[in-house]
């Protein structure tokens, strides 16, 4: 049995998994898509699945893609530590603008659904890390957007200080929200 939990942006689940511990080690069901299509109240189709490997410090984010081509994606992390975010960028909704936070690690087995509509990123607090997520959508250069991981408006508290951070050319070129408000179509 799989727990979804809701939170404070309500379409962003964070989802526990039943871990079954022994001496011999460990089983658990990482994904059920019967459930997870009743908890989420529609049809999901993963269709790519990536990996990334990344040392302490190290920010991605903050990403999003354009319709047709925007992803939902479910996200855990299999070694390691991070912080992981998503920003609600669906113009109308109550928490347009918002932010939602939770530390993700191979201890604690969680795994965060990050529906289509939202920016997704994260920051590695462990030594090193190993990031694991599906799409609902492949990849698409030409929709690929990134918001400012730093936009004042938004506020995000990464938990570690910006000196510390370590980011892409591209993603310290993000736009701020503001900015691109006009451009969004979720």
């Amino acid at each position: 049995m799989i727990e979804f939990k809701q939170l404070s942006i309500p379409d962003v689940l964070l989802i526990e998994p039943n871990v079954f511990k022994d001496e011999r080690g460990f089983f658990f069901e990482s994904y059920n898509q019967s459930e997870f299509e009743n908890v989420v109240n529609r049809e999901v189709a993963f269709v790519q699945d990536n990996h990334s490997r990344s040392s302490k410090g190290v920010l991605r984010g903050m990403h999003y893609q354009l319709e047709p081509y925007a992803q939902g994606k479910l996200v855990r992390v299999i070694s390691g530590e991070v912080f992981d975010v998503a920003i609600d960028l669906r113009v109308g909704s109550k928490t347009y603008g918002h932010w939602v936070g939770e530390y993700l690690n191979a201890k604690n087995m969680k795994q965060l659904w990050i529906p289509e509509g939202f920016a997704h990123g994260f920051v590695v607090t462990s030594n090193e890390a190993e990031f694991l997520y599906k799409t609902t959508n492949f990849y698409n250069k030409d929709s690929e957007r990134v918001i400012l991981w730093s936009d004042p408006d938004i506020g995000i508290k990464w938990p570690m200080s910006n000196e510390a951070i370590k980011i892409s050319p591209k993603d310290q070129q993000g736009s701020l929200l503001s900015s691109v408000k006009d451009e969004l179509n979720f």
